[in-house]
């Protein structure tokens, strides 16, 4: 297939989707060509709107060409405008990096950090390939950000984070924006944080993803345990002290009572709906991801990619679990199944939530707005149903809608 019509193709369908809405965006896309920064793919691959493993370590990928819708969002919460000062930290193949030099242009800087030199090497590669002159490449851990050339406009992860570290809010200017997939509670969100003059950064926009994990210093911990004897692996909050697995595995061998929802549910309500939801609305919750062919589970739980998984509400002595009564991909009647001799409170909490949510209106990660305070900036208390600790910062959740209704 011819390069450029497979180019023109792509984005036309991104404009489509709605993932370009400026036209910044698209004529970056449309000028940088996608398939010099993956030279092993065929042309119609390397425009397909599909993420692409480009380094894996131990059979697992430590590092991809992201998904181009994906880009496309996140370049469109980033911001940018000509003249601006960016750091990406994730490299990559280069060519987010070259999408950020189109538009801000011969007066605008970009800095690319990875940790890895390797895939720097090859990023200046693509780079040169691709006729892009204006990237600076620099192989370092990305926790540390880069200061010689701060203060930045913008600073982009391409990489999950666990935590909004002190260096990024450092080399930020006053309203300048940040711009990371931040994990909370199992989820992961792309999030656009302005930072304001009183130190406190402040959502700008918020939206569902799924990225390689940040390495080096403030790699990310990994959360999820195996639960031996029951083809299911445990996905455990990131700010409380998670349940214990050999606990789960014995309450997941105690099924009891099966008890109808009002509230129908899909697996993307599952998973960026009811279950964001649930993950910042209950301490209790986590997810349950089915990791083998078979389990030992007395329900079918909901299709999420290659696995299956749900959400739960977890208790010393019980749990109750979110349970297709129809299994499929789009919005069905659910069930609770309760386990274990708690499971019953547990469920009466669980359906409670899958009623505030829907009295809510169904929100997804967009119909959010968070709030981060780093550690040390003093900022007066604010109401936010699920405060989130973590080592750097307190993240504050709330819906949009009762965060317009405060302004």
């Amino acid at each position: 297939m011819d390069a450029e019509r497979a180019r023109n193709e792509m984005v036309d369908g991104l404009r489509t989707a709605g993932r370009i809405r400026s036209a910044a965006v698209e004529e970056a896309f449309r000028s940088v060509p996608r398939h010099l920064f993956l030279p092993n793919l065929a042309v119609a691959d390397a425009y397909a709107d599909e993420a692409v493993a480009v380094q894996v370590t131990d059979g697992v990928a430590t590092s991809s060409a992201s998904q181009p819708s994906m880009m496309a969002i996140m370049l469109e919460q980033l911001g940018l405008r000509p003249g601006h000062r960016v750091l990406e930290i994730g490299a990559g193949t280069g060519y987010n990096a070259a999408l950020m030099a189109r538009i801000v242009g011969p007066a605008g800087a970009v800095t690319a950090v990875d940790i890895d030199e390797e895939l720097v090497d090859r990023a200046a590669v693509h780079l040169e390939s691709a006729g892009v002159h204006t990237v600076e490449l620099v192989a370092a851990d990305g926790a540390h950000g880069h200061p010689p050339g701060a203060p930045y406009d913008r600073i982009v992860l391409t990489v999950g984070s666990d935590d909004v570290l002190p260096a990024w809010v450092d080399q930020l200017v006053p309203d300048g924006r940040l711009l990371l997939p931040l994990a909370l509670r199992g989820s992961q969100l792309s999030v656009a944080l302005d930072l304001g003059r009183d130190g406190v950064l402040r959502s700008d926009s918020v939206r569902s993803c799924a990225f390689i994990r940040l390495r080096g210093e403030a790699a990310s911990t990994d959360v999820s345990r195996r639960l031996d004897g029951t083809g299911v692996t445990l996905l455990a909050p990131d700010d409380l002290a998670e349940p214990d697995p050999g606990r789960v595995a014995e309450l997941l061998g105690e099924p009891r009572r099966r008890r109808d929802a009002a509230v129908p549910l899909g697996a993307v309500d599952v998973w960026d709906g009811f279950g964001l939801w649930l993950a910042l609305t209950e301490t209790d919750a986590c997810r349950l991801l089915a990791t083998e062919a078979e389990t030992s589970l007395p329900d079918e739980l909901f299709p999420l990619g290659p696995a299956s998984g749900t959400v739960a509400l977890a208790g010393a002595d019980g749990l109750a679990a979110v349970v297709p009564t129809e299994p499929g991909p789009g919005p069905g009647p659910v069930a609770v199944r309760e386990f274990g001799p708690d499971g019953a409170e547990l469920a009466d909490r669980l359906l409670a939530a899958m009623d505030e949510w829907a009295v809510a209106g169904r929100p997804g990660a967009p119909d959010w707005r968070l709030t981060v305070v780093p550690t040390g900036v003093d900022a007066p208390a604010l109401p936010a149903p699920r405060v989130i600790v973590k080592k750097h910062c307190r993240v504050l959740a709330e819906p949009a809608a009762r965060a317009a209704g405060r302004a």
